[in-house]
């Protein structure tokens, strides 16, 4: 890691470190809100955001988001998490609540494409994605140059259909020794097995071209081509057992017509993609989706 931004991390957690946020999500009925401020209350707590969502105010479901900040939170963390179990018991709520000065640990995987790599090293390097990018994992060598020369380590493991299992098997090991919290697939061009997603549900990030499924497999530009497609776009989304259909976070798109060749359009695709899985990464480690199901609740 580089000295500015192991500076800028630092920093960024001195600042943080008597702030928290809270995300819940539950069968909707009232108190819910009262309750939650109540108990921060006692703790001292102020408010600083609350962003709420219901799916029907009479049976449905109610989610939300909450920063707080107490002068000694950095002191109570596990004693205030612990004494919210007993509201979280009463509402039936699902939640988790997280310390932004506990920065994510995150795993980069890349194979040939560098485009959405370098977006997500230069945000990381401005200051702009507050995460600790701790080791960067790929199937070809294309990658080793750039990575280094941020001070991450560069892990190249050859991957393919017949030696998947063992692969997955060191990377499995190499993850847990780096003790990553976020796995993000910047083109990562293999296909992960159940074994490896359930390591990691919900903390796999991939982004892919919003052709499909319209157009699956090779060369997918080639055939919107053809086909003559007015809009192309990315989607940043979980990834689950089911390829390239988990839980969308993030979409984006632009017009192309006919003076568009097929490099145009590629060139546009790429440029959506960056944008779309960096604000995918970013929101993630800011604690702001919520899983429901298939889709996802961002506030």
């Amino acid at each position: 890691m580089s000295r500015q931004v192991d500076k800028q991390l630092q920093e960024y957690k001195e600042k943080q470190k008597n702030k928290g946020c809270l995300l819940v999500r539950c069968p909707d009925r009232p108190g819910i809100v009262a309750s939650i401020s109540r108990f921060l209350f006692q703790y001292n707590a102020n408010i600083i955001t609350s962003n709420q969502y219901s799916t029907n105010p009479e049976g449905g479901d109610f989610f939300i988001r909450i920063e707080f900040a107490s002068p000694s939170l950095h002191e109570n963390r596990n004693e205030i998490k612990k004494s919210f179990e007993a509201i979280a018991e009463n509402f039936s709520m699902d939640w988790k609540m997280t310390f932004p000065s506990e920065v994510k640990r995150t795993a980069i995987f890349v194979s040939k494409e560098l485009h959405c790599i370098r977006e997500l090293l230069f945000e990381w390097q401005s200051g702009d994605l507050m995460t600790e990018i701790v080791v960067v994992i790929s199937n070809h060598q294309e990658a080793k140059e750039l990575v280094e020369g941020f001070g991450i380590p560069f892990l190249h493991l050859p991957a393919s259909k017949e030696n998947r299992r063992e692969v997955e098997t060191q990377q499995l090991k190499w993850l847990e020794e780096y003790q990553v919290d976020l796995i993000v697939l910047a083109r990562y061009m293999q296909i992960l097995t159940p074994v490896f997603v359930e390591a990691h549900p919900k903390k796999i990030i991939n982004i892919h071209h919003s052709f499909l499924p319209a157009f699956v497999g090779a060369r997918p530009y080639d055939r919107a081509y053809q086909r003559g497609v007015k809009l192309i776009g990315a989607t940043g989304h979980y990834v689950t057992n089911d390829l390239d259909e988990g839980p969308i976070i993030e979409q984006d798109i632009n017009r192309v017509d006919h003076t568009d060749n097929i490099e145009d359009m590629k060139k546009i695709g790429r440029s959506i993609e960056r944008s779309v899985l960096a604000r995918s990464v970013k929101w993630h480690i800011e604690d702001r989706i919520i899983v429901d199901g298939n889709k996802t609740i961002v506030f």
